[in-house]
């Protein structure tokens, strides 16, 4: 190469050396000037898609709630709606308690003796086990009586075979003990007593507005009543059985247990944190306690 054509491109490399290095730069700087050019169409892009949702946004925040309808929508609209519900009252009614119902003596012994035969009656007693004269098969000797050198046996549905009878196994039978009248009733007038030492005993006008059962309206007065979440603890609602508007709204209610007032037990007021009476249901059980204690003074 001559030193004219030297000079008329100076930029050409003068060793293999510096052109790798001149190739190397070169396709570095085409990625950077690359992305220097995209810059602009993607942040148009990117610009572009938010404007829409902008205004789809005003759009559908212009539209009504009942137009725009979702499944979001009116999960929000019913959770304010419930939020905005005021709170239902309390309706409590003081009454006093007939100190021989509500007042007796505790006879810790007497009530688990109840208890234990009300459990036992609801036993249902069908369990059995079959004896060896039950037991199919087996007729025939297994082995000859002699020269075996084993022990003499007379059938393979003996007892200490596979598959052979039970001994002293359970037969169906009733467990069911005799309790007498007046045993259940000092029971459960000694478990009320105790309910109702500790403030546990409280009768309500009613849970229901209106012909027609509502499980919420039920729910929030009997938390106004005790003062305590739905469900936080356990609750014996006592109601006539004619009361289809209190049976319909808290037949489903978690924590709460209906019974009529001619079913109260000694096992059910034990077993629930708290008695709540209709006033029917109350001045029912109270006049029935009353007259079965009369009859048991004469």
């Amino acid at each position: 190469m001559s030193p004219a054509s030297h000079e008329e491109n100076p930029t050409q490399p003068e060793s293999a050396a510096e052109e790798v290095q001149q190739t190397a730069g070169e396709a570095v700087a085409a990625p950077e000037a690359a992305d220097a050019a995209g810059e602009q169409p993607a942040e148009a892009e990117q610009a572009k898609p938010a404007r829409r949702r902008s205004a789809a946004g005003s759009s559908e925040a212009d539209r009504p709630a009942a137009a725009r309808g979702g499944r979001g929508t009116r999960s929000a609209a019913k959770a304010t709606a419930k939020k905005d519900r005021p709170a239902a009252a309390s309706t409590e009614v003081q009454v006093e308690l007939p100190a021989e119902v509500f007042d007796a003596t505790v006879n810790v012994p007497l009530i688990h003796q109840v208890v234990v035969a009300q459990q036992a009656a609801a036993r249902q007693g069908t369990h059995a086990t079959k004896t060896r004269g039950e037991v199919r098969g087996g007729g025939r000797k297994p082995y000859r009586q002699k020269g075996t050198g084993r022990a003499r046996q007379g059938s393979v549905r003996a007892p200490q075979f596979t598959g052979g009878g039970i001994v002293h196994g359970p037969v169906s039978r009733s467990h069911a003990q005799k309790t007498p009248k007046k045993m259940k009733a000092a029971a459960l007038r000694g478990a009320l007593s105790d309910r109702a030492r500790h403030g546990l005993v409280q009768v309500v006008s009613g849970f229901v507005d209106g012909e027609l059962p509502k499980t919420a309206d039920a729910v929030s007065v009997l938390s106004a009543v005790t003062g305590a979440a739905a469900g936080a603890s356990m609750v014996l609602v006592v109601a006539d059985s004619s009361d289809q508007l209190t049976w319909k709204s808290l037949r489903n209610a978690r924590g709460v247990h209906l019974i009529d007032p001619g079913q109260l037990n000694t096992y059910d007021v034990l077993t629930n944190d708290r008695v709540i009476f209709t006033r029917a249901a109350y001045e029912s059980f109270v006049a029935r306690t009353g007259a079965a204690g009369g009859q048991e003074e004469r």
